[in-house]
């Protein structure tokens, strides 16, 4: 009696490939998560660099036209920087000097007097506002240093700045040619067929999402700036800039840059807290029911409650990246599995090979 079939031995080494695939993701998952970031930069500029390769600059060259788009992409930064920058860098260092002081007074509830005289609340609301403060002092304290250590983690990564552009060249000139060689692989035309399906998917999925993803930034970052300006909310310029880059970070992002703006303002005494609230609520509202279903369509068609999961779990696993890569991984997976179910029941699906393969036979 044999102890392993052939169709046990099938399932057996199809488990221990996928754990050998698992393992060596995660053990180099750091340069995955950087192809990663320069394939959605890549999406990001391949409709600047084919505007380009059609115009009289491009001349139909592909090298060319990524030269121009690079050089065009380095100036507006720099021209970004030298209008907004001493700005932002005035009141980054402003916030960042007086940020430890708040803390302090927050941990050991001196911030409840210090408000509640000049809000008037009464002697005893300050003393227990000020008791339950000092009493969480060590949550408070440890929830400042986590922030830190995410702050130093996304640190370490910096020589990022320099590799995604580099690798996002490589998959702007050749992106059509690495995607032609994986469909190659297959010797069917019916897999074949499955893999360019696959592919078409991913990429109208992920060129929707990302440039989706900028659009939502920018008007963001240009909304939550001019209106903290207009409402002389302390520190405008740093928190509309934190407001915009969050919304790269599905989910949780805008969350947690709201209340980083809420609590600038409380920490700093502003006056107008309900006025701030309700434009913190109208604009997620206007965000996510009015802007981001009109800019990001259908191609990401995800259930909130999916969405939400996937962030979760990208957050315990990856961290801030995680939470990024999130709902693109789950989107990826959710088009895998829809073609692999039209495939597998599709009545087309052929079991002779190409007829090229039989005449090279």
């Amino acid at each position: 009696m044999h102890i392993f079939d052939k169709r046990a031995a099938q399932v057996l080494a199809t488990i221990l490939l996928f754990l050998a695939v698992g393992a060596f993701a995660w053990g180099a998952r750091h340069t995955l998560i950087a192809f990663l970031f320069a394939i959605f930069f890549a999406y990001l500029l391949d409709p600047l660099v084919n505007l380009v390769s059609r115009s009289r600059l491009g001349h139909d060259s592909r090298g060319r036209s990524i030269l121009i788009v690079y050089l065009a992409l380095i100036l507006a930064i720099g021209l970004a920087f030298y209008f907004g920058g001493p700005k932002l860098v005035h009141e980054g260092r402003a916030l960042g000097t007086q940020l430890p002081t708040l803390l302090e007074n927050v941990s050991n509830g001196q911030i409840a007097h210090q408000i509640g005289s000049r809000r008037g609340w009464s002697l005893n609301t300050q003393e227990k506002m000020g008791q339950f403060l000092a009493g969480h002092n060590d949550a408070i304290l440890s929830w400042a240093r986590d922030v830190g250590s995410r702050a130093a983690e996304l640190a370490t990564h910096a020589i990022w700045l320099i590799l995604i552009p580099i690798l996002t060249i490589f998959f702007l000139r050749d992106g059509h040619e690495f995607a032609e060689s994986i469909i190659s692989v297959a010797d069917r035309r019916s897999q074949r067929q499955l893999l360019r399906g696959i592919i078409e998917d991913l990429h109208e999925m992920l060129a929707a999402y990302i440039r989706a993803q900028l659009i939502l930034a920018v008007i963001s970052l240009v909304v939550y700036t001019a209106v903290l300006a207009i409402m002389r909310v302390p520190y405008a310029f740093v928190l509309g800039a934190l407001g915009g880059f969050m919304e790269f970070v599905p989910v949780v992002g805008p969350l947690v840059a709201a209340v980083c703006i809420f609590g600038v303002a409380f920490l700093t005494n502003y006056s107008h807290l309900l006025i701030l609230v309700i434009f913190l609520g109208l604009w997620r509202l206007i965000q996510d029911y009015v802007n981001s279903p009109r800019i990001m369509g259908s191609r990401v068609e995800l259930h909130p409650l999916a969405a939400l999961f996937a962030v979760l779990v990208g957050a315990e696993i990856a961290g801030v990246v995680g939470v990024y890569l999130s709902v693109p991984i789950i989107a990826t997976l959710r088009i895998l599995y829809r073609r692999w179910e039209r495939y597998r029941q599709s009545p087309l699906k052929d079991t002779q090979p190409e007829p090229s393969e039989i005449h090279a036979s």
